[in-house]
């Protein structure tokens, strides 16, 4: 069932990110700045976004590294 209220909406995108945060953690890739795009969860938008953030060079690779591993 699809998420109709902002509460809603707002809850699911924060547990899609948390998801993902804990799978890069396993991976060992840590992207500090990730979260829920607050603006992107209104009724308006009505289209939650996750925002990965920025992240150092060093992790930018590591992400890299991971990603190919999995290719």
């Amino acid at each position: 069932m699809a998420a109709t209220t902002t509460a809603e909406r707002l809850r699911d995108a924060e547990s899609a990110a948390e998801e993902l945060r804990q799978a890069l953690e396993t991976l060992g890739v840590v992207l500090p700045s990730l979260r829920v795009d607050l603006a992107s969860c209104t009724a308006e938008a009505n289209r939650p976004l996750v925002d990965l953030g920025c992240c150092n060079l060093a992790m930018v690779r590591k992400l890299a590294s991971v990603l190919r591993g999995c290719a």
